[in-house]
């Protein structure tokens, strides 16, 4: 979670300025970021708050995002489609295969 009184909270705009360049020496596109905060990679999702009409990130939410694509797949968070509920039905349908005796 963002705290604003502790991190860095640039724009989607200012906070692609500030990160490395890519293919052919440009910076990544705002869309990109937002993409990653929609959508994801790889099951993990940056980090944004809202500052009025404005989307926001923050410097240590991105260092965050990159430190998690970075871990191994192992350590990596289940996909979202994996979620808790997911993972109850599952617990009870092999709770009940166990009581039917399979």
């Amino acid at each position: 979670m963002i705290d604003i009184s502790v991190e860095t909270v640039p724009t989607f705009t200012e906070a692609a300025a500030k990160l490395p360049r890519r293919r052919h020496g440009k910076k990544p596109h705002i869309a990109t970021l937002y993409r990653w905060a929609e959508r994801g990679l790889k099951g993990i999702r940056l980090e944004t708050i809202q500052v009025g009409g404005t989307c926001c990130t923050s410097l240590e939410a991105l260092q965050r995002f990159f430190e998690r694509l970075t871990k191994p797949r192992s350590e990596a968070p289940p996909p979202p489609h994996f979620n808790r509920a997911r993972l109850r039905q599952i617990e009870q349908a092999e709770r009940e295969c166990a009581e039917a005796g399979f």
